[in-house]
């Protein structure tokens, strides 16, 4: 959801402009079309839809943002002032006129968006609109975009190879001149997005006049994140040849574009031995507001970088310097800077969040919630979710009310991941019992967890368990349970071969007593397997078809005897990156998360996230009907299918009690770091 404030200063709005939404009498490439997914980018049609029910997932980070937009008065920094209201997180904002209105993201709808630059035009419907819904992309075609789906009229320029998903349509980051004149945007034009760049995405500085989208010029072969000063110069962040993030300036001397000027020449204009990025230039052409990591400082800091003194003057870091800061923009008249930060603890507004919380569904019936944990499992009967708090430290086995009103800590003090509830069972609960993202012969093993729901009352906090290991402790790396529709056998990943393969063990005695089958065996990766709800197979995530590269899965699926074993061919393509596989209430379907989309935003303007395989997809087992159910900048993951509807309690009328406070504990990039 687009917001506008009035009277208060605004926000920098970034990410990538929209596409329109397929009309319902276009068609769309899928995989029993004639038409390639990966060579076809516009082809469009009304997919068969996956049956009813609630899907649950975890999205990284996300839960504790907290954000909200403020802004500092840059003669009197001392102090800066909130201008949205603590409700859900608001953020990428930018002033839209010279009373200081300002425009900013909010998720307050369950719609997580993209956040559009403002032209001339749309400058003009705000003196009228409190606020605008953006459209919303909800089949996009595998690969056919790394995340931007406006696309302007076509270039001249010739089209890009017909095995490349068409770069020249991805746009980020995009920003609007003092007149409106021009555009300028982060491009694919003559690259494509590989699976592995989401760090510093290898898109150009592209210009085009607003009056003309298909006159693009090239005005730097490598940056991002792209601001004006006035219509002549515009700055822009990249890496340096010396490792450092850092701002970059091009100067437009033809008032007119030429795409006879192939490229111009980028100046340098922050120096090393510091990091500056999502930089933000003040009208009056001397200065520029970038976010910057130093080497003494964890945290992101917001400061204006002075062109002529080439000095620094820190703001935020006076101010909150225990906070990390976003993406700065300035007011009109040079005299306000904004940004969004975590709001604080002690800060009027939302300061817990739901165990679980509604994402808007672009499925008629089909509900998303977000989950506050990972690794999601329901119970047979639906009443109950069993989940993971933290994967990263001793956060154990959790269970929770499928309304979201109450808690409970089943099993603590240890490191677990990936739970599968006993669809026989409403007392056993299996897991996995280690850390996570390990070699084949670290020890991981399978867990069978035993307890009396009796005791899930209001009233306790801990519940009574009995644990059962299934798995023998020197056969290194076991996990990613899941159970048999007759509850009789247990499905999972192990490396006790030196290699991850699939086996099916008794869910009662384990291999103890109860006996260990091979399923799978090779020189690769067979993970993350789901028992079907019929029986009849078993999906699993595997890089079988590129062994040597850890970097692609597809899904398989397989008998529970080993026979039958085939591919599910969702994107003809070799950079597919599919995990988290599970079927659907009826089987018929797969909900997986993907890479399809490829990035949807500059991921330096973002907290961390891990890799961008976080969207959620559904398809037939078939291949056919792929649908995309989220759509933002986050790595979405861990899901779970239930084939009910689930109402979820309000924070006022029996839940709440025991939700987290956010803290803003969440990570900066993992990959930026300052030991250059």
């Amino acid at each position: 959801m687009l917001t506008i404030l009035r009277h208060a200063t605004r926000k920098r709005a970034r990410a990538t402009l929209f596409n329109h939404p397929p009309k319902l009498n276009q068609t769309h490439a899928t995989k029993s079309s004639s038409v390639s997914p990966l060579t076809d980018c516009h082809s469009y049609s009304i997919p068969m839809l996956p049956p009813a029910g609630t899907i649950v997932f975890n999205t990284v980070g996300r839960t504790q943002y907290g954000f909200d937009v403020f802004s500092v008065d840059l003669n009197h920094h001392h102090k800066d002032h909130r201008l949205t209201d603590g409700v859900s997180i608001n953020f990428n904002a930018q002033f839209v006129n010279r009373q200081n209105d300002v425009v900013f993201v909010s998720e307050r709808t369950g719609l997580c968006p993209f956040s559009p630059a403002l032209s001339s035009t749309i400058a003009q419907s705000l003196k009228t609109t409190t606020s605008i819904s953006l459209p919303r992309a909800t089949n996009p075609t595998p690969f056919s975009r790394a995340g931007a789906p406006f696309t302007p009229p076509p270039s001249t320029a010739p089209p890009p190879p017909r095995d490349s998903p068409r770069a020249a349509k991805w746009y980020y980051s995009p920003a609007v001149s003092l007149t409106g004149k021009f555009l300028a945007v982060a491009s694919y034009r003559s690259r494509r997005w590989q699976t592995n760049d989401f760090r510093e995405l290898q898109t150009e500085i592209v210009v085009f006049p607003e009056s003309d989208p298909g006159n693009r010029v090239t005005a730097s072969e490598r940056g991002g994140w792209p601001t004006w000063s006035q219509d002549s110069t515009i700055f822009f962040h990249k890496i340096a040849e010396d490792g450092w993030w850092s701002i970059f300036r091009v100067d437009l001397c033809d008032s007119d574009l030429s795409e006879s000027r192939n490229s111009y020449s980028p100046i340098r204009v922050t120096p090393p031995g510091l990091h500056c990025f999502t930089p933000a230039a003040f009208h009056d052409g001397k200065r520029i507001a970038v976010a910057t990591r130093r080497r003494e400082n964890i945290f992101r800091h917001v400061e204006i970088f002075d062109l002529e003194s080439q000095t620094f003057q820190r703001i935020t870091e006076a101010i909150n310097p225990n906070f990390h800061h976003y993406n700065p923009f300035v007011s009109l008249d040079s005299r306000h800077l904004g940004y969004h930060r975590f709001r604080g603890e002690s800060t009027r507004g939302e300061s817990t969040y739901p165990h679980l919380d509604k994402v808007l569904s672009p499925v008629q019936d089909l509900q998303l919630l977000r989950l506050n944990g990972s690794f999601p499992s329901f119970s047979p009967d639906g009443d109950f979710i069993a989940f993971n708090r933290d994967l990263d430290t001793n956060g154990g086995v959790r269970v929770v009310k499928s309304n979201g009103s109450k808690r409970w800590t089943l099993l603590k003090g240890r490191t677990c991941f990936h739970n599968a509830w006993s669809p026989t069972e409403k007392n056993v609960i299996y897991t996995s019992i280690g850390p996570i993202f390990e070699s084949v012969s670290k020890t991981v093993q399978i867990a069978r967890i035993e307890f009396d729901p009796v005791h899930l009352t209001n009233d306790r906090e801990g519940v009574p368990f009995k644990l059962t290991i299934l798995t023998r402790d020197d056969t290194g790396n076991n996990a990613f349970p899941s159970c048999s529709p007759d509850g009789k056998s247990i499905v999972f990943r192990s490396g006790r071969s030196g290699h991850k393969n699939l086996y099916i063990v008794d869910a009662v005695e384990g291999e103890f007593n109860g006996g260990l089958r091979r399923l799978t065996e090779g020189a690769w990766i067979d993970t993350m397997p789901c028992w079907s709800p019929k029986g009849d197979l078993i999906a699993f995530s595997s890089n079988r078809h590129d062994p040597g590269n850890s970097e692609v899965f597809g899904i398989y699926l397989v008998r529970p005897d080993g026979s039958g074993l085939r591919r599910v061919e969702v994107a003809e393509g070799a950079r597919e990156r599919l995990n988290h596989v599970c079927f659907s209430g009826d089987g018929e379907w797969l909900l997986f998360t993907a890479n399809l989309g490829g990035v949807s935003a500059e991921p330096v303007g973002l907290p961390n996230q891990f890799q961008p395989y976080g969207d959620l997809y559904v398809v037939r087992v078939d291949g056919s009907g792929l649908r995309r159910l989220t759509c933002n900048a986050y790595e979405n993951g861990t899901p779970t299918w239930h084939h009910g509807d689930l109402a979820l309690c309000a924070g006022d009328g029996g839940g709440g009690e025991d939700w987290d406070q956010v803290k803003g504990e969440f990570q900066e990039p993992l990959w930026i770091t300052c030991d250059i």
